[in-house]
């Protein structure tokens, strides 16, 4: 990780420099040093440093500038609207990657001239954060160690990180790509099936939101754990989760572990145990086991699973009374009504060659 006073020593001596507000942000719009202050300061401005990052309307007025692909400095007019004073974004390139961004209020006074003095402070705060990025990675290749099931694997894990944390795995997408180096700081990616990420147990939701966003597809995430050794055990939950967002939609896209009551029960079920569950409404064709589902989901409420199912309520009489006949069980029976919902249930997650 990089070392945060070295880049705050930068911020400083850029806004000293130029006698310009300066703030520096990650390539999320995260917060990491700000200068002293100089002149007027606007909203946008005080919100990054009370809340560590810049609202989406914001970061998106900036993003409409092409700052991400820029390979200098670039003006950005003020926006009252926005509550936005005329500033400069630098982005922070190393190597033809954008790493992060340098901001500077301008009240005019930022010429191309002076700014030319600051270029070698700025490749300084970008070759910094290229760095930790190569440094993400290289723990990104422990964290495997850290979320096996083997002890002996664990206890050789070379990454130590701060508690709490939280687990997520996320699942790949063949057509899209998440950059996953770009995520806050203190969060550790292993590209993979699914991909692993560890995060602060305070930013775990907004990294799987980020994460699932980029893939366009399902995540899970585990129970957070005061002590990192345990991470293991959130990123089980956190696989066991994902299966439930790629099945259930009720819990799709993100299912968060402690969100998922009896659901958490049918996840930690081998092949085998939900394969002889399922066998309770083999016998059921599609039609039947969706309007069984349906009525049991609702609790028997007749009049609320005709509605969802868009039929007469005879028709659905007709349809219970055949799913009956089929399954040899009785659904005003208590224990026959959670033996044929378990079965249902235990349908979505089984698939057609696991162990």
């Amino acid at each position: 990780m990089h070392n945060a006073a070295d880049l705050q020593e930068i911020v400083d001596e850029i806004a000293a420099r130029l006698g310009a507000s300066a703030t520096l942000e990650d390539r999320s719009f995260r917060l990491l040093a700000y200068g002293a202050q100089h002149g007027d300061i606007d909203t946008v401005r005080q919100e990054s440093i009370l809340r560590r990052r810049a609202t989406g309307e914001v970061r998106d007025y900036f993003e409409r500038y092409g700052i991400a692909r820029a390979g200098g400095p670039v003006r950005i007019p003020a926006d009252a609207e926005l509550k936005v004073l005329a500033r400069v974004c630098w982005p922070l390139r190393h190597a033809d990657v954008t790493y992060g961004y340098l901001w500077l209020l301008d009240s005019g006074e930022l010429t191309d001239e002076r700014l030319r003095a600051a270029a070698p402070l700025v490749a300084r705060a970008a070759a910094a954060l290229a760095q930790e990025a190569r440094s993400r990675q290289d723990l990104g290749h422990g964290l495997r160690a850290l979320l096996s099931a083997d002890p002996e694997e664990r206890a050789n894990a070379s990454i130590d990180v701060p508690g709490p944390v939280a687990a997520i795995a996320v699942r790949e997408s063949p057509e899209r790509v998440a950059a996953l180096w770009t995520l806050p700081r203190g969060v550790l990616a292993r590209a993979g099936s699914p991909v692993a990420l560890l995060a602060p147990a305070h930013l775990a939701a907004e990294v799987a939101q980020t994460v699932q966003s980029a893939y366009g597809t399902a995540a899970g995430i585990g129970a957070t754990r005061a002590d990192p050794a345990d991470a293991w055990l959130s990123w089980r939950e956190a696989r066991q989760a994902l299966r439930i967002a790629e099945h259930f939609p009720r819990h799709a896209p993100i299912a968060r572990w402690e969100d998922l009551g009896v659901h958490r029960l049918l996840a930690r079920l081998s092949q085998a145990d939900l394969r002889e569950l399922a066998a309770e409404i083999a016998a059921l064709d599609v039609e039947l086991a969706q309007t069984v589902e349906v009525y049991l989901d609702r609790g028997g409420h007749v009049q609320k699973t005709a509605a969802e199912l868009g039929i007469h309520r005879q028709t659905l009489y007709y349809r219970l009374g055949k799913a009956e006949r089929l399954t040899h069980r009785d659904l005003s029976d208590g224990d026959d009504r959670l033996a044929v919902h378990l079965g249902l249930k235990a349908a979505h997650l089984r698939t057609q060659n696991g162990p």
